[in-house]
């Protein structure tokens, strides 16, 4: 009879158990699915920000959707054109007023000329962005548009009314209806301080149509945004990232850390824009007036339990810096410029290329930004006409406030999951006013 030793037979069936079980358990164990898959809880122990319940919602209100139209008078008062000028979401934005605007003092509206500026490397004009056909299709009944004047009003250029200081229905009325009358062909840049709620509801129908209802992509760039959003992997979230060297200029907030190469083409981008320095660069800071650098981008959003795998589309221009700081926590980040090849893409401007991220991120599965500008207001409410409410804005202000008061590592990450789980679930900076409404849930 052979003796065996127990002791040593119990060691190695252990060993081999306690070898199996991390081998299945461990998060890159091939039986185990991607992590992507799994549920959303993360190293902090708390659910993705997606999993916060939200308490409200925005979708487009009921009278602009549903409400009965009011007729068009017979007879038009002139024809309007709204010259645009900025970005590609600015000109939008912009053109939109313009139709509110042209709507009110029933005037006729030729389509915008945008403008051709060096600065943004742009040429392009509204036709090469957006579909006409399709615009004019829309906007039947809500307002009257041309794509070509009549002989005796084609041979003149348009008379300028400055629209700079006029704001509500009673401004334009007064002070760019006569000209209207006078000269049946005019253009104006509406004032940025709109106050729409001012407008009759007919006007501000035609407006939300014009905006959220009327304009798509022109269909060969709609082919190529298309194109790009395939080639995405998914799910995915796309994430504007806004930290160019002319926007930290503008910003006139000062940054420590940063490499000599970023620090040398944000010096070069100030001119007069010098930044501001003691109480004043402190308090400016903490009013949430500086744009987040990619790797504070990166800690908010691990804050907020986003996965480091988590596909993420990188929606911004070819001029961002210190970009090393948010791929070096999130390693799936791919770019248009990455994804995209050929000449016809290489081909591409300021607008088109902005067209392609605005495209992408309407159809994302989530949608994070770091500022709150044109582009973001109008892809938040562009998502929330398709039902899609995983958006969301970080706070530079939380994140300037807290860390004055000397928060870092895990309370720091506490205290912005708080921050950021209250905005998303009232939906705060969601959608835009003027055309939506919040319904409680």
């Amino acid at each position: 009879m052979i003796a065996v030793s127990v002791k040593p037979l119990f060691i190695t069936i252990f060993t081999l158990s306690l070898f199996l079980a991390i081998l299945f358990l461990s998060p890159s164990s091939p039986f185990l699915p991607p992590s992507s898959s799994l549920p959303s809880t993360k190293q902090t122990g708390k659910l993705e920000i997606w999993g916060v319940s939200r308490l409200v919602e925005w979708r487009p209100c009921k009278w602009w959707i549903h409400g009965a139209r009011t007729a068009l008078p017979a007879e038009s008062n002139g024809y309007i054109r709204v010259d645009c000028y900025g970005g590609l979401n600015q000109m939008r934005r912009d053109f939109c007023d313009g139709v509110g605007i042209a709507r009110l003092l029933n005037a006729t509206l030729v389509l915008p000329k945008f403008e051709a500026a060096a600065y943004w490397n742009e040429s392009s004009g509204f036709a090469d962005v957006f579909d006409v056909d399709y615009f004019i299709q829309q906007m039947d009944g809500f307002i009257k548009v041309v794509k070509e004047l009549p002989t005796e009003v084609a041979s003149k250029e348009p008379f300028r009314v400055d629209c700079s200081k006029r704001k509500g229905q009673f401004d334009y009325i007064e002070s760019v209806l006569p000209s209207l009358l006078k000269y049946q062909y005019i253009s104006i840049t509406p004032a940025m301080s709109q106050r729409r709620d001012r407008y009759p509801q007919y006007a501000k129908t035609a407006l939300c149509q014009a905006c959220y209802g009327s304009i798509r992509l022109a269909r060969t760039l709609e082919q190529k945004a298309a194109q790009l959003l395939e080639a995405i992997p998914k799910p995915f979230l796309s994430l504007h990232l806004r930290f160019e060297p002319d926007m930290v200029a503008y910003s006139q907030c000062d940054y420590s850390g940063l490499s000599p190469a970023s620090i040398e083409v944000i010096e070069a981008a100030r001119g007069d824009r010098k930044p501001w320095t003691g109480e004043l660069a402190h308090v400016w800071r903490k009013r949430g007036k500086c744009p987040l650098t990619p790797n504070e981008t990166a800690f908010i959003l691990q804050a907020l339990s986003i996965p480091r795998n988590t596909n993420i589309y990188l929606a911004a221009g070819d001029g961002l810096v210190e970009i090393e700081g948010l791929k070096s926590t999130y390693t799936n980040v791919v770019t248009k410029s990455a994804l995209l090849s050929g000449e016809d893409f290489l081909n591409m401007h300021g607008n088109t290329k902005a067209a392609l991220d605005y495209y992408v991120s309407i159809n994302s599965d989530s949608y994070v930004a770091t500022y709150f500008g044109n582009m973001d207001k109008m892809v938040a409410a562009m998502r929330a006409c398709k039902g899609l409410h995983n958006t969301l804005f970080l706070s530079r202000r939380a994140y300037a406030e807290l860390t004055s008061k000397g928060l870092d590592g895990k309370e720091l990450m506490q205290a912005l999951w708080m921050a950021h789980k209250q905005e998303f679930s009232m939906g705060r900076g969601y959608a835009l006013p003027d055309c939506f409404c919040d319904f409680k849930l």
